[in-house]
């Protein structure tokens, strides 16, 4: 298998890439020590398994597992962590694969021998049980053969058309996979629902305004880079709009 090894500590990588090395069964194909560079070598080398160190600054191991998934074709990861043995538990009823550091030989073997793909759902439920941070600092969008990382204070407001939806950011748009369901209960704190298709960060918002036919339209603040700078707000979400506008 090709093996790419993600950890922010320059040490606990030669150990990785010595360990597999010694198995000679594995390729290490590459080697990461962020989130960001393991999304764009994973988007280019096309690793079958990523061993994923949890605690990394900026975008840390569960939401570069999140955003993996965005690939065409998903790695299986095996997380490398020292969480305590509360979280260990949780990885192991959810049958995910991790190797406790510091990482032993033969307990890397069997993740390797076991490594497989972490559904989404799979991980939100990890971090609902234990007290690893659920909400991600990004969403991901792939640009041709890329994945595009877009900051979450960076987004103006969500929409959904079909089965897709569109991210509206400081640098244009962008389309993603998540859902607006999954977008709204995940980052529910800053983004309001204004209608059925539509999600607003509620600090992009300026005010809002009446037209002559009675619709309520959203003005976004001067400054972004969105064409569509009014949203109209259906009827049921006018009242939440203003409560969470005079709650800022």
């Amino acid at each position: 298998m090709k093996v790419l090894i993600v950890d922010d500590e320059k040490p606990a990588r030669d150990r990785l890439r010595q360990l597999v090395g010694d198995f000679g069964e594995h390729e290490v194909v590459g080697e990461a020590g962020n989130g960001q560079q393991a999304l764009a070598l994973a988007s280019t080398l096309n690793p079958d398994v990523v061993l994923l160190d949890i605690r990394m600054p900026g975008v840390d191991g569960i939401e570069t597992a999140h955003h993996l998934n965005a690939l065409d074709s998903p790695p299986a990861v095996v997380f490398t962590t020292a969480y305590d043995q509360y979280a260990i538990d949780a990885f192991e009823a959810r049958a995910i694969g991790y190797v406790l550091k510091p990482v032993r030989r033969e307990r890397l073997e069997r993740a390797l021998d076991h490594a497989a793909r972490v559904s989404g759902a799979l991980l939100n439920q990890i971090t609902a049980e234990t007290n690893l941070k659920n909400r991600r600092k990004h969403v991901c969008a792939r640009a041709q053969d890329e994945l595009l990382l877009i900051p979450i204070g960076n987004v103006h407001y969500f929409t959904a058309d079909q089965k897709y939806v569109c991210v509206h950011h400081d640098d244009g748009q962008d389309l993603i996979d998540d859902s607006l369901k999954t977008l709204e209960d995940e980052f529910a704190d800053d983004f309001v629902r204004i209608h059925r298709s539509a999600l607003v960060a509620v600090d992009r918002i300026e005010r809002l305004e009446k037209t002559a036919d009675g619709k309520t339209h959203i003005i976004l603040r001067p400054g972004a880079r969105t064409d569509d700078r009014e949203l109209s707000v259906s009827r049921r979400h006018v009242a939440e709009v203003r409560r969470r506008l005079k709650g800022q």
